[in-house]
């Protein structure tokens, strides 16, 4: 198919649009119209509930710190198995860790407060109110205490659907 040149001819039509107009009137038959795929976005998998006193203090000086980006890493990706709708961003926001040295530790200041937006979306996909705020999680994150709010947040998320195991599928509210 050639298109014409600016001046000639008919503007360009999309092949569903061509297709519509080679039927009398220039619409196709009710059989032949495709209705829009929608995704459903009405159900996610359930979080793991994780002991907050264990993600903070425990396990980090266990494994010297290497425990902080596996929980960073496990955590966006949860989330974004929980609501796709927030995005996956569990490798960026890992690598932003790793090599947030570059942009002298800025980069990783700003995971932490994307971090607390994407579980208040989270609670509010579990029809709870929104209590996790970026800016108490940036202030305790710099005091040492960020990952123990966190995680006592998301564990409202996971609290919410009960004794429902993580990986399993739950509807979401909004």
């Amino acid at each position: 198919m050639s298109y014409p040149q600016q001046g000639q001819g008919q503007p360009y039509q999309q092949p569903q649009q061509q297709q519509q107009q080679q039927y009398q009137g220039g619409y196709a038959p009710a059989h032949k119209q495709q209705q829009p795929q929608q995704v459903a976005a009405a159900a996610g998998y359930n979080m793991k509930r994780r002991n907050p006193i264990g993600v903070w203090l425990g396990l980090p000086i266990i494994t010297l710190g290497i425990y902080g980006l596996v929980w960073f890493f496990k955590v966006h990706n949860e989330l974004y198995s929980y609501d796709r709708r927030t995005g996956d961003a569990a490798t960026n926001a890992l690598l932003s860790l790793i090599f947030g040295f570059i942009t002298l530790g800025i980069w990783p200041l700003v995971m932490y407060i994307k971090l607390a937006g994407r579980i208040a979306q989270a609670q509010r996909a579990a029809g709870l109110p929104a209590t996790c705020s970026g800016g108490l999680g940036f202030f305790l994150g710099i005091i040492g205490f960020g990952t123990l709010y966190y995680q006592l947040q998301l564990n409202k998320v996971v609290d919410r659907y009960g004794d429902t195991p993580a990986g399993q599928q739950v509807s979401l509210v909004a």
